[in-house]
C-alpha cells in the first residue's frame, strides 16, 4: 500500500507548494526550492505516518503527508516587508 501512497503524497505535495508559490510569491524563495521542499515534506509526512499508524489505511498517510509539506512550507515563508510612510 506504501507504494501507491508514496507517489500520491509527493504529488500532493507539489500540489500545496503549487498553490503557495502561486498564492505569495514575493514572500517565498525561488519556485523550483518551493516545490522541492513540498515534495520532499510530503513523502516525509508519509514515511512518519506509515511508522506511527496502521499502514494499510490510505487517508491518515495523505493527512499525514498534507500536514508535514505545509509545515515544511511555512518554514520558507519570508516575512513581509513593510513600506515605510516618508
Amino acid at each position: 500500500m506504501f507504494f501507491l501512497a508514496a507517489p500520491a503524497s509527493v504529488l500532493l505535495g507539489l500540489l500545496l507548494a503549487c498553490a503557495a508559490v502561486h498564492r505569495l510569491p514575493h514572500r517565498l524563495p525561488r519556485a523550483g526550492t518551493v516545490l522541492a521542499t513540498g515534495a520532499v515534506g510530503a513523502l516525509l509526512g508519509t514515511l512518519i505516518t506509515h511508522g506511527a499508524l496502521d499502514p494499510a489505511r490510505p487517508a491518515p498517510l495523505l493527512l499525514g503527508a498534507a500536514a508535514l509539506s505545509a509545515a515544511s512550507l511555512s518554514l520558507l515563508l519570508r516575512p513581509e516587508r513593510r513600506r515605510g510612510i516618508g
